[in-house]
């Protein structure tokens, strides 16, 4: 069976390590420059890939010539891990047996492209993998298979990512063998009513507004560690938020104030309670624990964070 391999972030490596002896060609989106001098760099799956000496393609988009060569290929099945592009129904129909897709959630719920960001963000106890035919709507292909994760107390996003895609990669290897011998299982329908869906996420959705309560902001923290982070002010300058946590006064207090120095960290009010800033980094300085960053910001305490 010829495989052909869709995937671009860190969350698709180990699934495509787990198959890739099936593996013919892998596809992935062409990255983007970054940084203060524009460098390009090989995607997560593109350094994998040529590691392994898999053949490679790299696309912007599907108007690209190359993408017709591609599909010329005549695949046996697509498998599709975290792409980052809508694939067109043209190239969905190219491989012989179908397109499958891999969606880190319990589907129809948390349709789109964040759904292990939202699903934190929004204080879930629980997620999934959902294994789908592909369609031309995104995300709304019959479920092939699916299963339930509970998300830990404390989780963030990049540690449910990593969990949901060792998961994944445990699964696929059987699961394209059962492929192999009996085709595509049957599948079944998607509730539309049920569906919801995720928006992209931006960097001004890391801004912490401290009049939000300590649930919201220590959820946000959480769901934005890996980009664009939490981020807040201090003196006029940026101040990143990586670890967050409950803190333990809850006295009133007005929101955004530096309460305490505590050996976990920086303790911030918020309304009805406290945040407790674990790890932290300061605009043109290295990340570091809240209380050593603290020692060395003098009179820190009773200092406003925010704009």
């Amino acid at each position: 069976m010829r495989v052909l391999f869709f995937g671009s972030s860190r969350f698709s490596v180990p699934p495509l390590q787990s198959i890739h002896s099936l593996v013919s060609f892998v596809v992935t989106k062409r990255a983007k420059p970054k940084g203060r001098g524009y460098v390009v760099g090989d995607s997560d799956v593109a350094q994998f890939a040529r590691s392994l000496e898999l053949p490679l393609f790299e696309l912007d988009s599907f108007k690209d010539p190359v993408a017709h060569d591609i599909a010329a290929l005549r695949p046996d099945l697509l498998v599709v891990v975290s792409f980052g592009l809508i694939i067109p129904k043209w190239f969905l129909d190219a491989p012989a047996i179908g397109s499958i897709n891999v969606h880190p959630s319990l589907l129809p719920k948390y349709r789109g492209p964040a759904p292990i960001q939202w699903a934190v963000r929004n204080g879930e106890s629980e997620t999934g993998i959902s294994i789908i035919r592909m369609s031309e709507r995104m995300d709304a292909g019959d479920i092939l298979y699916q299963e339930r994760f509970c998300i830990e107390e404390s989780e963030n996003a990049e540690r449910l990512s990593e969990r949901l895609s060792q998961r994944t990669a445990v699964l696929l290897p059987g699961f394209l063998g059962e492929i192999e011998q009996g085709g595509l299982p049957e599948g079944r329908a998607q509730k539309e009513e049920d569906a919801t869906y995720t928006p992209m996420i931006s960097r001004e959705m890391g801004l912490i507004n401290w009049a939000a309560g300590a649930s919201e902001i220590v959820r946000q923290v959480r769901a934005l560690v890996g980009w664009p982070t939490a981020y807040t002010y201090i003196d006029g300058k940026l101040l990143k938020v990586f670890a967050a946590d409950f803190g333990h006064r809850t006295e009133e207090a007005e929101p955004g104030r530096v309460l305490e120095v505590l050996p976990g960290g920086l303790l911030i009010a918020t309304p009805g309670g406290s945040v407790l800033l674990r790890d932290v980094q300061m605009e043109n300085r290295k990340r570091m624990n809240g209380a050593e960053f603290a020692r060395g910001y003098r009179g820190i305490l009773g200092k406003k964070l925010g704009l």
